[in-house]
């Protein structure tokens, strides 16, 4: 009954929150995010570099947007018990993409 109740109220939600754990997670994960910001014109820094408004129809449903405009970050909590999976993301060319809070 709750999600119903949700879902009359909120009209239906668009948005995905991406759970990404241990290594084969954040691998695989990372390469999920890698793909998305080239499909949505996103640069790997989070800021918006592409040209058509297509990419910026539906970003919304896996990109929060940040205070200051046009950068976007993905929505995803990055976790594992070893810090060098999550290092290594950090350290990657879409490193600058992620929340550090959520890493």
């Amino acid at each position: 009954h709750a999600l119903r109740f949700a879902s009359a109220c909120l009209g239906p939600m668009r948005e995905i929150v991406q759970l990404q754990a241990g290594q084969c997670g954040n691998q695989i994960g990372s390469k999920f995010w890698e793909l998305a910001c080239k499909e949505h014109g996103v640069g790997p820094d989070g800021r918006y570099c592409g040209e058509i408004d297509a990419e910026l129809e539906r970003i919304n449903v896996f990109f929060n947007e940040a205070k200051g405009g046009r950068r976007f970050v993905p929505r995803a909590v990055l976790m594992d018990l070893e810090p060098g999976t999550t290092d290594a993301v950090r350290g990657g060319l879409y490193g600058r993409l992620y929340d550090t809070y959520l890493i």
